[in-house]
């Protein structure tokens, strides 16, 4: 099955959320409670995205995969 270049993007932004989840968690279990806040930003960031169109981790893909279509652009 051919991959689109939307979906290598929507599955790179997955990847990054979920890393930043990741780390997130572990650092707080092993180095202080107060690394939840990254997780509480990037939840925040993901709920206000749809209503703003505009999302950090896009922003930067879109800028790296200039020839694909742009996605919350926040246009």
């Amino acid at each position: 099955m051919k991959t689109t270049h939307s979906q290598t993007k929507i599955r790179l932004h997955d990847a990054i959320v979920g890393v930043l989840y990741l780390t997130s968690v572990i650092l707080a279990f092993t180095v202080s409670i107060q690394w939840l806040y990254m997780a509480g930003a990037v939840a925040a960031l993901q709920i206000i995205s749809p209503v703003t169109k505009f999302c950090p981790v896009y922003f930067i893909l879109n800028k790296l995969m200039p020839g694909t279509e742009p996605i919350q652009d926040g246009s």
